[in-house]
């Protein structure tokens, strides 16, 4: 039976790959454009998207275990209430779906709201799935290089209380020993929710700090200044994304998203290893970043 991989051409879902296809296991991945993606030998691709029925159950067929990763558009919730009731109706009752820290919690974010929709979904239908809920992405601050580099400003306004941001390799990691986990027992397992975090809790001002120390040169914190912020990225994205993303930063800045050290122990006993701290994630980035010709970004 083959393990079915959506999202697959980002960067979880293709790390992801790339850990399945390293176990020996049988995998299929769902991708819009085949020809602009490469997986190891062995991995079968399809083309289709999560707004193809037809593709959709295409893809489902003599799959036993799907793991569930759609962007965030417009259409969110639609594309994965779809492919959950597809799935469904094919028998198929080993997922695993990435949805998002505190999804009943920051209920006027739409696609938090959107992934705590398909979490109730999950609930009522009594479907084996392990639902896993990643806190804010380290790999976001990627595309602050130029802001960093360049203007020695840590833009991106998180505020104050702080968040427990996560490595986007230990999220395909804990999502590799979930699916494998699921794919490879005996019978569908009983659903469980495991919060993904990191093991510090990161605010702005010290986010600003650990790159200053890293580029050797000052970075202070650009503050919490939302609608100028929804400004900048709306020349990056659309208008609905950049409002989407300022509901977000606004609750982040009201309430922050500490992980309890409950969840980080629950998590490096999974892995067998310590969660990557956003320090090395930083001195990792700065070091390629520092060796690079300077790009323009947000």
């Amino acid at each position: 039976m083959t393990i079915l991989v959506t999202g697959g051409s980002g960067s979880i879902g293709s790390a992801l790959v790339m850990r399945l296809a390293a176990s020996g296991a049988s995998i299929r991945v769902l991708v819009r454009s085949p020809d602009k993606c490469r997986f190891p030998a062995g991995v079968e691709v399809v083309k289709g998207d999560l707004t193809d029925i037809d593709s959709i159950r295409s893809a489902l067929a003599g799959v036993r275990t799907l793991f569930l990763l759609n962007a965030v558009c417009p259409d969110e919730l639609n594309q994965a209430m779809m492919t959950l009731n597809l799935a469904h109706s094919a028998g198929i009752d080993r997922i695993v779906y990435l949805s998002v820290t505190r999804s009943d919690v920051f209920s006027n974010v739409p696609h938090f709201a959107a992934k705590h929709a398909c979490e109730r979904m999950i609930e009522e239908f009594d479907i084996s799935a392990t639902i896993l809920r990643p806190n804010y992405f380290m790999q976001n601050d990627v595309v602050l290089k130029a802001a960093i580099m360049q203007d020695g400003v840590y833009p991106m306004p998180i505020g104050g209380i702080g968040l427990s941001m996560i490595d986007t390799r230990d999220i395909a990691d804990v999502a590799a020993h979930e699916v494998l986990r699921r794919d490879q027992a005996a019978a569908p397992l009983e659903r469980t929710i495991i919060e993904l975090s990191g093991p510090d809790v990161i605010d702005g001002a010290s986010a600003a700090r650990i790159w200053s120390e890293n580029i050797g040169r000052p970075v202070h914190y650009g503050g919490d200044d939302l609608a100028n912020w929804e400004q900048v990225i709306r020349g990056y994205m659309p208008q609905w994304m950049a409002y989407d993303i300022c509901l977000m930063l606004d609750r982040f800045q009201q309430a922050g998203l500490a992980a309890s050290t409950a969840d980080k122990s629950r998590l490096e006993t999974l892995l067998g290893r310590p969660l990557r701290p956003y320090r090395d994630f930083v001195a990792e980035t700065s070091k390629a970043w520092l060796s690079s010709t300077p790009q323009s970004n947000i």
